[in-house]
């Protein structure tokens, strides 16, 4: 017997090790996409009496549930639906666990929700941003517990952009946002446990409250029949479920790597096939567990089904990189055929592609993992995380396992799941399985990911771009941005400020002085208004840009002009545009120019800062964006001339601008609703925006200072 057979026939859970505990589920049901996770969701919380705990990386109110108005008069979007369960159950306490996100999502989800109409409406609906991880980290669990009696668990955030059907068509009428825009298909799974497990995982939600918030928050047994939903027919009954966990090491706290362990000591048990669904490929040490099997001889065959694409422009310059190296390496690992990596498809989709979301493991018949954790290094070390898993120590479970992985295949291949088990039963392989299957209209197609070397070269190592440890603010700070260029970054930030405060004053006294008489507020907006349907108006918005940049305007009056004329969303978006356009032209002019002429136009003392730019390349642009140790003009004129792949600087200066983007953008609608409508709220709205954003900057300018100290040489006695 070797020694993976005989791991084989150990237990794989081992509470301590690979799972937090092990805890009985009466009940386990796999839903596989939205559309039966929202509704199997929404059934069981109309049979709420005591508490429903709603934790996640996105949640918004605006979530649409169902498709069309039910028969029980209850609205079908999530907010609106929350809020009248606790209007008509007295005794009933929704608790909501929002990850305090950064502000580079900031565009995609519902912006301040901590004030918005869908939360903050009822005493007993609990809404909070969870801000308790380290710096660079997110909560990532995505758990919802009713009554503890039933948990759902997986990879679906209850957020827009995710209801799907399971026949992903393309073009679909009903997949899109609150704002009309519509969406790409989604494939998705949760997990969904009655009984013990959901107890435990109700333990597990409250902890992270108490942990989010400072509350404590009790257990309250509710009398009763079970919420478990009467149109979902159970895929298991009565089995030991293992809650398995990653939680990062922050304030004192030591981390917890179960999901890791448990994925490491799953792929090493492996006798014949795992399969993987994942929207990522990118954990280091995933990567090389992966390898090891792949180089073995009578190694198991590794299946991974992820998305072609997705994410949008930055994540393909990032994350799709990293996924490309690692498969570099998993394809030279692969001596004997046992890897393939494939992406669903279907006809008449493209140019958009099925959002693979899910994140799941199938060993053999022997164990399932559902849960929130990617293959990504974060969701390895850093991110919270919650998966649960099923090992099959009975025949009737590793039939329900092989049942489940057969759906899933089905799905994706447009063929009947019993065709699928049938097919691995007679052949043994999954690869040759999927093969012999696929080419319908609905398909798995192989994925390549191929990246061009020079966007492989642009791009930093996964430690940068995806980390597994917590990153040291500190330690950063001394690598990105060297001592002779603080003192001007801190000045700087200073004059930023001023000068939004400066606009600030300026506006309010526009309003309240004799200017308002001859220039009101219905005249201001019928300006707006007419702007905003001029149909040169993009042409004319990156022109102002393109000049501003030109004649070296400081970029933070742009920005706060361009959202106070066009409104948060529209603002921003121009505003990051034309921000980009003027950054590419004046790099464009600093490339031509040359190094000498720069430095006689921008002066000598700029020499260091050419020197760093090149040195650190995007991390340096990044820095400086957020940090502005120099005018926006002169930093693209410098890093022209110091011959920085444009790719880095384009990307470095797309994320390093992103949250002080929104942050301008977020001052000026909150600035021009409190002129407008100067109640208390908007008034508070305003205040709290100055705060924040005086805060960030001030914060900045107290590191740098205290970074400074610690590098100065200690001064000896004697």
């Amino acid at each position: 017997m070797t020694s993976h057979e005989s791991a084989v026939e150990r237990r794989i859970l081992q509470p301590g090790r690979n799972c937090w505990r092990l805890a009985e589920a009466s009940r386990v049901a796999f839903l596989i996409d939205a559309a039966d996770y929202f509704a199997a969701l929404r059934s069981a919380a109309l049979c709420a009496q005591r508490s429903i705990f709603i934790l996640g990386w996105d949640i918004d109110s605006r979530t649409k549930m169902l498709l069309e108005d039910p028969a029980d008069e209850y609205p079908i979007y999530l907010g609106a639906f929350l809020k009248t369960l606790v209007e008509r159950r007295d005794e009933l306490e929704i608790y909501i666990l929002n990850w305090d996100f950064a502000m580079l999502y900031a565009i995609d989800r519902e912006l301040l929700p901590i004030y918005t109409n869908g939360w903050q409406t009822h005493r007993r609906l609990h809404f909070h941003l969870d801000g308790v991880h380290p710096v660079g980290a997110s909560h990532h669990q995505k758990i919802v517990v009713v009554d503890d009696k039933v948990a759902f668990v997986g990879g679906m955030d209850l957020a827009q952009a995710r209801w799907d059907k399971s026949l992903h068509e393309p073009k679909a009428p009903y997949r899109y946002r609150s704002n009309g825009q519509p969406y790409p298909p989604v494939h998705d799974v949760q997990v969904m446990v009655e009984g013990e497990a959901a107890a435990a995982l109700g333990e597990l939600a409250r902890e992270r409250w108490r942990k989010a918030t400072g509350q404590t928050i009790n257990a309250k047994g509710s009398a009763g029949g079970t919420p478990w939903p009467s149109s979902v027919v159970p895929d298991i009954h009565d089995v030991e479920v293992a809650i398995t966990r990653t939680l990062p090491h922050f304030n004192g706290s030591p981390g917890v790597f179960e999901i890791r362990q448990l994925y490491l000591d799953a792929i090493a048990a492996a006798k014949r096939f795992i399969y993987f669904e994942n929207q990522y490929l990118t954990a280091s040490i995933i990567g090389r567990a992966i390898e090891a099997r792949l180089r073995e001889p009578g190694g198991s065959e590794i299946v991974v089904v992820s998305r072609l694409s997705g994410g949008g422009w930055l994540e393909e310059n990032t994350m799709s990189v990293l996924r490309a190296r690692l498969l570099r390496r998993l394809r030279a690992a692969d001596r004997y055929g046992k890897f393939r990596i494939y992406y669903p498809d279907c006809a008449g989709l493209s140019p958009e592609c099925i959002n693979v979301h899910s994140k799941l493991m199938v060993m053999d018949d022997r164990l399932v993992q559902i849960g929130s954790a990617n293959l990504a290094n974060r969701s390895m070390g850093l991110d919270t995380e919650c998966d649960l898993a099923i090992e099959g120590t009975e025949l009737r479970i590793r039939e329900a396992i092989a049942r489940f992985r057969s759906r899933l295949l089905g799905e994706h291949l447009g063929v009947d799941p019993d065709r699928v088990r049938e097919e691995i039963q007679q052949n043994g392989s999954v690869i040759r399985t999927i093969e012999l299957l696929r080419g319908n209209e609905r398909t798995l197609r192989p994925l390549e990911g191929e990246i061009p070397p020079e966007v492989d070269a642009a791009v930093p190592e996964a430690s940068v771009i995806d980390p597994e440890k917590p990153i040291d603010p500190d330690r950063l700070i001394d690598e990105v941005l060297p001592v002779e260029h603080r003192s001007a970054a801190r000045k700087r930030m200073i004059l930023a400020f001023a000068v939004l405060v400066g606009m600030g004053a300026a506006a309010a006294a526009w309003h309240w002085g004799p200017l308002a008489e001859w220039f009101g507020k219905e005249s201001l907006i019928n300006i707006a208004n007419r702007m905003q349907e001029a149909s040169a108006t993009p042409v004319w918005v990156l022109g102002a840009y393109l000049i501003a940049a030109l004649t070296a305007m400081p970029i933070t009056l742009v920005i706060f002009v361009t959202a106070l004329v066009f409104g948060p969303v529209a603002g921003f978006i121009y505003a990051f545009c034309g921000a980009l356009l003027g950054a590419s032209v004046t790099f464009g002019i600093g490339r031509r120019i040359g190094r000498d002429l720069v430095r006689r136009l921008a002066g000598q003392h700029l020499n260091a800062l050419s020197h760093w730019l090149r040195r650190q390349g995007l991390l340096a642009i990044i820095a400086v964006r957020v940090i502005p140790v120099a005018p926006f003009t002169v930093v693209n004129l410098v890093a022209g001339a110091s011959h920085i792949r444009f790719r880095d600087f384009l990307l470095g200066t797309a994320l390093g601008m992103a949250p002080g983007t929104i942050g301008i953008t977020l001052f000026s609608d909150r600035l021009t609703a409190a002129l407008l409508e100067p109640t208390a709220f908007n008034m508070a709205l305003l205040a709290g925006a100055v705060i924040m954003i005086a805060a960030a900057i001030f914060g900045l300018h107290r590191w740098l200072r205290r970074r400074d100290a610690a590098n100065e040489p200690c001064s000896s006695e004697g």
